[in-house]
């Protein structure tokens, strides 16, 4: 009997060891760079496929049943490459999504215009840092009133506080633009006001192609049917650019707290669900929720790792040891009480949500799921090219993973009683 009671104790140490090493700042970042090194993870790309199948095998590793959801979208653009060219310097630009139908390459030269008549010209105009993620109503009317002045295509800046190239997640649904839109960066702005007052010519060149009926994966993962409370656990993979710091931490908690419950081989039904097509329409969370997911009857908890949980404020330009202080909390009024006993440790703002979640937890809410607890916000470099590595880091990672795990070690403890 003493044999295994020490047996037991051993094991449930080796367990506790392996939980805690999991959930060091190391651990967590060095699973954001292994999502870096895939390069851009849009939608259907290369680095969408190398996510999918490398967090799949990290699950598998844990323990848990895989099986991959095919994710069919009606439509991707893929940009090849675009450039905004003027007095002999040249920018990288982004084509905004939907770019028109014949035009998914172009080259065109000729003269920047803000004022009169800007027929057969390109029209510049600014969108306002409103710092939001998505494409809006009043985005979508300023560009109609744009493209209705006829120009042959519009250089767009929108504002962030990078000031670079921004780009807001679209739908399914939305119609192509009447004309070329193109973003640039706003750092890049002395060189086309110095082109519209010299009036020399503005050259755009594009390549790239629409895709139809385009294929991903989400990442269903599972373990634990019939051991317990069900607990579905989720996170986008998907994002434009790089998107490392927007989906990178939400990634590296996601797999924490999966390698945490296997060590500690938690009495609980996990589902984990990693979805595909986030940026253009929340594809694989729609699916998943038509066809996958627990009902809201059977689901105790759904926990969501959404953008930026764990990014670097920013002062002044230079990069600061606290957190983002553009981070929230997202829950149900029934986690509040949960939230603040487990995340005492995690400056973020609490956004109790009874109408409308934000990101994919909007999605989640929707569908009747009475119980849930997100991390979501923005960052510096959010949906720009200069989302990389740099804006996250070791000591702001584990703090929020080791909350996450605690609130759902007491989620299981607790049942129903955790909810009040």
């Amino acid at each position: 009997m003493r044999l295994i009671l020490i047996a037991t104790m051993a094991a449930l140490m080796v367990g506790q060891a392996a939980a805690k090493d999991v959930l060091s700042g190391a651990s967590l970042y060095a699973d954001v760079a292994r999502y870096a090194s895939f390069g851009l993870h849009r939608f259907g790309s290369p680095g969408d496929r190398a996510t999918a199948d490398w967090i799949a095998s990290e699950l598998s590793a844990a323990g848990f049943a895989i099986k991959f959801q095919p994710v069919v979208l009606g439509r991707q653009y893929v940009a090849e490459r675009a450039s905004a060219e003027a007095a002999g310097a040249s920018v990288e630009a982004t084509p905004f999504w939907w770019p028109p139908e014949d035009k998914a390459s172009f080259h065109l030269s000729a003269p920047l215009a803000r004022d009169g008549d800007v027929t057969g010209k390109i029209l510049w105009i600014d969108l306002p840092f409103d710092r939001g993620a998505y494409l809006g109503p009043a985005h979508r009317a300023a560009i109609a009133e744009a493209a209705a002045r006829k120009p042959a295509a519009i250089l767009l800046m929108i504002g962030n506080p990078a000031d670079d190239r921004f780009a807001y997640n679209v739908t399914q649904e939305d119609a192509p633009w009447p004309v070329p839109v193109m973003v640039v960066g706003a750092r890049a702005r002395g060189m086309f006001e110095r082109a519209l007052a010299s009036g020399a010519p503005v050259t755009l060149d594009v390549a790239g192609h629409y895709e139809r009926n385009v294929s991903g994966r989400n990442v269903i993962a599972e373990t634990g049917i019939g051991r317990g409370p069900t607990i579905v656990v989720s996170t986008p993979m998907t994002g434009w650019y790089s998107c490392v710091c927007e989906r990178g931490p939400g990634i590296a908690n996601f797999l924490a707290l999966a390698r945490t419950a296997a060590a500690e081989t938690w009495p609980a039904h996990l589902v984990y669900i990693a979805t595909a097509g986030h940026e253009i329409g929340h594809g694989g969370m729609e699916l998943f929720l038509k066809d996958g997911a627990p009902a809201p009857k059977d689901t105790l908890a759904w926990i969501h790792f959404g953008s930026s949980n764990a990014c670097y404020a920013f002062a002044e330009g230079a990069r600061t040891s606290r957190p983002e202080e553009e981070r929230y909390l997202v829950l149900s009024k029934s986690a509040v009480a949960l939230t603040d006993e487990a995340f005492v440790a995690v400056a973020a703002k609490r956004l109790v949500t009874e109408k409308q979640a934000v990101g994919e937890l909007r999605d989640v809410h929707a569908a009747g799921y009475a119980n849930f607890l997100g991390m979501a916000g923005r960052h510096q470099t959010l949906h720009t090219p200069a989302d990389d590595v740099s804006a996250t880091g070791p000591e702001i990672l584990e703090p929020v993973a080791r909350a996450f795990v605690d609130a759902v070690r007491k989620i299981i403890e607790r049942g129903d009683a955790a909810f009040r």
